[in-house]
């Protein structure tokens, strides 16, 4: 049951491919998938999963959260919302830095305009 399969340039991967690059059965990816919000393969008009390498990277820590820390689907859930909302948190004080660094470079350069002048 390994999980550190390397996975190969694709864009999509089928449900038996990430079945196997996680050691774990399809099943379990469809009961995460289910049950976790952040698991949302994409599906074909017949309904085949297509995992992203996003989707992999999220599988592979709700792997690592419920098979090697033992944390319950409920508790991947606690965490993967406070993670959500630590990275909205993080999105939104680079929002208001970029607009601070915008403000003082537009300073800067009416400084720059007015000491030329004199």
């Amino acid at each position: 049951m390994s999980q550190n399969k390397t996975v190969v340039n694709k864009l999509y991967y089928s449900i038996s491919e990430v079945s196997t690059m996680l050691g774990i059965p399809a099943s379990t990816l469809r009961y995460w998938e289910k049950e976790l919000p952040t698991v949302s393969p994409r599906k074909s008009q017949g309904g085949t999963r297509k995992y992203s390498a996003t989707d992999i990277e999220e599988l592979r820590l709700v792997f690592r959260l419920v098979k090697e820390e033992g944390h319950t689907i409920d508790g991947v859930k606690r965490l993967l919302r406070r993670r959500r909302s630590t990275e909205q948190s993080k999105q939104e004080v680079i929002s208001r830095l970029e607009a601070v660094r915008s403000e003082l470079l537009g300073m800067i350069d009416e400084l720059d305009r007015v000491s030329a002048e004199d």
